[in-house]
């Protein structure tokens, strides 16, 4: 009967364990000296040796004449515990046999002498499978268990496994397998069993194993079934759903021409081909690493810019939890490279405006492309919503900075008491244009300086003048900015309509604090959920949002003493506002 590689090569010795030395040295060094303990705690990922180092320290505490910690193999001991039939080295699964009832059975057979060796060994695999009952009867043998057994518990999961249970062993963390070591190991195993294999399948094994030998055996062991010829990189990538790492280079190229078009077209072919989009991801990031690290290591030629490449690994890195669990991550992956591709766009175009001379501002920054960013609830809208994973250099920002000082002047302030406040009879038409403006022209640059911008209104949360304003638009979420208007939500329809009702007066607080000139449009929650879901519909349809002229306003006069006296103020806004 045929056996799986990474069985039949398992380790019988010390001597041939790959990796986990320092672990390997201690077991060797408590059994030349005799100093072994009852209970030991063998933790770390999957196929890193645990189990396999398990029945070979079994085997050499049982030895009668071990050389240098390592049982001789000829004795009768050692001669029992190679046998499958050995009853004193007992293998228990917890993830099966993991209620109270079982380990009170054991229990029951653990003060009977050994049948055969010197102790009596149980390996209890995946221990933290086991119940809090079954952990419970386990706790007390722990501690004081006969002279002659011994416990190994093996776990992949340490958090699961009880405080109680880990102070009573002596524990060993083991650690991920090394590539080169993994490496070393196919090429053994390779030439034993006549193998025709590239090298670079090899590395390609180390690396996807992610320090599993067990893992790495077993994508040897499949790539044998999979191809009878000499296996290749193009066999390892179409057998694991990857793509080649030439058309990693070309899928790289298209990408860093900025071809949104090519780069979608190939994602389809991708995803149409069944391969597995979230594992080209991350092909990808490493393929890119490793040319960075090529080129400071080995002075190797670059084929695209290292900025570029860091900008795109660090995208793909801080998106790829979202894009794991999201319905669709085909999708999240489109809209996550056409969002680097139009923020690089951005970026070289304000690089270019410097070069030239040209003072960037949010209005010479503005690209005339509609931005796509997924919020929490996994819809790809058409604006960058609350944060920006991008920071994006304003010279502007410096001299909003520089404006407060010239706010602080009481000449410079703006005097509430004495505006006139207007009620805006057609204030809702003037809202429906500037929010479809802003859609329009919605731009990620002029949105983050905005909200930039909108974190400087901290400053004047205690103004006497204009605290309570400042304090109602901290309220709001910025949603979306243009280079003429911005959209704020707030959660209730009441505070909309109290927002509303002096418009102007927002307006004026928020352009002369952040040093712009934009028209503000105050819509609720739900109806910016309403709007997002609209465009993103239009946009699907290959619809445009078109620019509309705002209305004039038409309004009538009010009495300012019924909006801005303190009595009104305290209705409108609570003991946010200081009276004196």
């Amino acid at each position: 009967m045929y056996h799986a590689l990474y069985r039949k090569y398992r380790p019988h010795d010390f001597d041939s364990v790959v990796g986990q030395q320092s672990i390997i040295r201690t077991l060797k060094n408590s059994i030349i000296n005799g100093t072994f303990t009852h209970a030991y705690l063998f933790f770390g990922p999957r196929g890193t040796g645990k189990t396999t180092i398990s029945k070979i320290f079994a085997r050499n505490v049982n030895c009668l004449e071990p050389i240098d910690g390592i049982s001789c193999g000829k004795c009768a001991n050692c001669v029992a515990s190679y046998d499958k039939e050995c009853v004193d080295i007992i293998e228990i699964d917890a993830a099966s046999n993991n209620g109270v009832n079982e380990i009170r059975e054991l229990k029951s057979k653990i003060s009977l002498v050994p049948a055969e060796l010197k102790y009596k060994v149980y390996i209890i695999d995946e221990v933290h499978m086991l119940s809090i009952g079954a952990f419970n009867a386990l706790l007390k043998t722990l501690e004081e268990p006969p002279e002659h057994v011994i416990f190994i518990l093996a776990t992949t999961d340490l958090q699961k496994v009880p405080e109680t249970i880990i102070s009573r062993c002596q524990c060993f963390s083991f650690k991920r397998i090394s590539p080169e070591m993994i490496v070393e190991r196919l090429k053994y195993v390779s030439k034993e069993e006549k193998i025709d294999i590239d090298d670079d399948v090899l590395d390609e094994i180390a690396m996807a194993s992610d320090g599993g030998m067990r893992d790495a055996l077993g994508m040897l062991d499949k790539l044998c079934s999979y191809s009878s010829n000499k296996i290749t990189v193009d066999d390892f990538a179409e057998l694991n759903g990857l793509i080649t790492r030439n058309e990693l280079l070309n899928f790289s190229k298209v990408i860093f021409d900025d071809n949104i078009a090519e780069i979608l077209n190939k994602i389809n072919k991708y995803n149409s081909d069944g391969k597995n989009l979230i594992q080209i991801m991350s092909q990808l990031m490493l393929f890119l690493r490793n040319m960075i690290v090529n080129y400071y290591i080995n002075d190797t030629k670059l084929e695209f810019s290292i900025e570029k490449m860091q900008n795109l690994i660090n995208l793909i890195n801080e998106n790829m939890f979202d894009i794991k669990r999201s319905e669709n991550p085909k999708i999240s992956i489109e809209m996550l490279f056409i969002k680097f591709v139009q923020y690089k766009s951005i970026s070289e175009n304000k690089v270019n405006n410097a070069s030239s001379g040209e003072n960037i501002t949010a209005n010479n920054a503005v690209v005339k492309e509609k931005n796509v960013k997924k919020d929490d609830n996994n819809l790809e809208v058409p604006v960058e919503i609350k944060n920006s994973e991008y920071s994006v250099e304003n010279n502007n920002i410096l001299e909003t900075k520089n404006n407060f000082e010239k706010y602080e002047d009481k000449e410079e302030k703006i005097d509430i008491a004495d505006s006139n406040v207007h009620k805006i009879i057609n204030l809702n038409d003037i809202i429906d244009v500037r929010v479809n403006n802003t859609l329009a022209e919605a731009d990620k640059s002029i949105l983050k300086i905005e909200l930039e911008n909108f974190n400087l209104l901290n400053d004047f949360t205690f103004d006497q003048e204009i605290g309570y304003i400042v304090c109602s638009l901290l309220d709001a979420k910025l949603r979306a900015a243009s280079e003429k208007n911005i959209i704020l939500s707030y959660e209730d329809e009441a505070n909309v309509d109290q927002n509303l009702a002096y418009l102007d007066k927002i307006t004026e607080v928020y352009n002369k604090i952040t040093n712009s000139n934009k028209n503000i449009a105050i819509i609720t929650d739900k109806r910016w959920d309403d709007e997002r879901t609209k465009y993103i519909k239009a946009l699907k349809e290959g619809k445009k949002y078109e620019i509309e002229d705002e209305p004039e306003e038409v309004f009538e006069e009010i009495d300012n003493d019924d909006i801005i006296s303190t009595s009104n103020a305290v209705a409108l806004f609570g003991d946010i506002v200081e009276i004196e």
